[in-house]
């Protein structure tokens, strides 16, 4: 079969959404990515291009649990929840347990990467260096550790480890979603609830807390989109965000 590559990759930027709701609307997307590479296969000779989407969002407070992880990592009870004004939801990504909060830029890459390469380790560094390239335009040197997942800094003496962007994901059928978590102006008080990761002996960090100031969200997002383009190779193009309707 003679696929049709298609590297056009819809960006929507969603806001500030409810988890659920972001959820519910990269599922929709996903399944329908699926969908088309089932229907392709199905009518050799009249396959269409399936379609890639970047989101960007916010969340509430809220804490999800991969397939992995434990629940005890989480160490708030439902009334802790309620008391500090946060969610909790067990989902499909990999990954154990992890933070999601305002000042964090979320992002959902649904991308069929039959478009670009199938390799999903190559996808995750594909991710992790888009941050890493983004916190160097801040004047700050971020890296990996080996055997763990993510952005950190001070990843080479690890003297003083830190987190800086978490990433979890889910693929079928070469198709991804869930994604990264990067640490912008995030309120780290909220990872002292958690065993971040299921790692509970390395700290947490924020690129406000590293600069020491409030950071130009909207900035760190259009650098951080533009790497991403840059890595993958990827031409963005424009949609009406529409959460009534189908993708």
């Amino acid at each position: 079969m003679n696929r049709i590559i298609n590297k056009d990759v819809c960006f929507q930027h969603l806001g500030l959404m409810d988890y659920q709701e972001a959820w519910d609307y990269q599922t929709g997307i996903f399944q329908s990515v699926i969908n088309q590479k089932i229907e392709n296969r199905k009518n050799p000779g009249n396959e269409q291009a399936t379609d890639n989407y970047l989101l960007f969002c916010q969340h509430p407070h809220v804490y999800t649990l991969g397939k992995s992880g434990k629940e005890d990592h989480l160490l708030l009870d439902s009334a802790g929840l309620d008391r500090v004004h946060a969610t909790y939801y067990k989902i499909n990504r990999g990954g154990d347990i992890t933070y999601h909060g305002p000042g964090q830029i979320v992002g959902y890459p649904i991308l069929d990467l039959e478009n670009f390469f199938t390799d999903i380790h190559k996808y995750l560094r594909f991710l992790e260096e888009a941050v890493i390239l983004t916190l160097k335009e801040y004047g700050i040197s971020a890296g990996r550790i080996e055997g763990l997942t993510g952005v950190w800094l001070d990843h080479v003496e690890q003297t003083n480890p830190r987190k800086i962007c978490a990433m979890g994901v889910k693929s079928s059928r070469w198709v991804t979603m869930h994604g990264f978590a990067f640490n912008v102006n995030t309120d780290l008080e909220y990872f002292k609830n958690i065993v971040p990761c299921g790692i509970d002996d390395k700290a947490v960090t924020s690129l406000k807390a590293e600069m020491g100031k409030t950071i130009d969200m909207k900035e760190t997002e259009d650098i951080l989109k533009n790497h991403i383009r840059d890595l993958f190779g990827m031409v963005y193009v424009q949609r009406q965000t529409d959460l009534t309707s189908k993708p």
